[in-house]
């Protein structure tokens, strides 16, 4: 048997996104973005109000980073999505954050966060929906495995369970993509 909850946006896994920006004066601000992943080919997508710090960075700045929420940062990451910067402007460093630019775009690396999708702006809709162009991903050597790829476990990241507001580290793997299925017959 079945139960009925109604219409719930719950999805899971949710990964927890940390968006990385820079403002005018070029001070580093992170948020918390449980709503996002890949758009298309190459691209990102977050949701994103019109009040948040970080909507105003990317519009001025026109580049962001998403890095991962690790099981190590728990903390600082909740922290970013609980605390504004429009109210707290330096929560960034409050959180312990430290930021290195990026290469590629003009946003920050977050050094304790040791996975950053590295966006372009393509742009804005009109619901809210931030559409950025990965440009480069970067990885600490830390979580990568011995043939140079991101070991998924090292990595460590948390989902959100939007159901009972708890994170959730990584689990075991339990299969191989575009392979188990052609065991049925």
């Amino acid at each position: 048997m079945r139960k009925n909850f109604g219409a719930k946006s719950w999805l899971y896994p949710m990964p927890v996104l940390i968006i990385g920006t820079y403002d005018e004066n070029g001070t580093p601000n992170a948020m918390n973005a449980a709503w996002g992943g890949i758009y298309d080919t190459n691209q990102v997508m977050v949701c994103l109000a019109d009040d948040h710090k970080t909507t105003e960075n990317i519009k001025a700045t026109e580049a962001f980073t998403v890095s991962f929420a690790t099981a190590k940062t728990v903390a600082a990451c909740d922290y970013v999505g609980i605390v504004s910067a429009n109210d707290v402007p330096d929560k960034f460093a409050k959180a312990g954050f430290h930021a290195t630019k990026s290469e590629y775009v003009n946003a920050p690396i977050i050094e304790e966060l040791p996975m950053t999708v590295e966006c372009k702006l393509i742009k804005f809709n009109e619901d809210g929906i931030c559409i950025g162009e990965i440009v480069n991903v970067s990885a600490d050597e830390s979580v990568l495995d011995e043939n140079g790829k991101v070991d998924a476990k090292k990595l460590d990241p948390i989902i959100y369970d939007s159901v009972t507001h708890v994170y959730w580290n990584f689990g075991e793997k339990v299969g191989k993509a575009f392979s188990d299925g052609k065991k049925i017959k």
